[in-house]
């Protein structure tokens, strides 16, 4: 399974949750690279996966939410990464620009 070429803006983004919207740019079995557009009020709920996820984002502003309750907050400029089965979450403080980078791939996110 790959996707070793793609321009963002031939590709369809996928909705889940409501106000995130994912795309996948490249990928194979052993890595991803996906671009999120994330609307204000937007929420990801606390989850885990076995993925490892690095993030940067390019514009806005998220409050990561982590399993031991507590946060932080990712601005423009702002990386990040989340280990393997490490619980975290988000809210979408304003309209933000991030891509996120998962080791390995996540197959659920192979769709678009």
């Amino acid at each position: 399974m790959n996707r070793l070429r793609a321009n963002r803006n031939a590709l369809e983004a996928r909705e889940n949750p409501p106000g995130i919207f994912r795309t996948t740019l490249s990928y194979h079995d052993a890595s991803m690279l996906c671009h999120f557009h994330m609307k204000r009020g937007a929420r990801v709920p606390l989850h885990e996966h076995a993925p490892a996820q690095h993030g940067y984002v390019v514009s806005g502003h998220v409050r990561f939410l982590l399993g031991d309750g507590t946060t932080f907050e990712a601005t423009a400029g702002t990386s990040y990464v989340f280990q393997s089965h490490e619980r975290h979450g988000a809210e979408v403080q304003e309209d933000s620009e991030v891509l996120e980078f998962f080791v390995p791939m996540r197959p659920e996110y192979a769709d678009n």
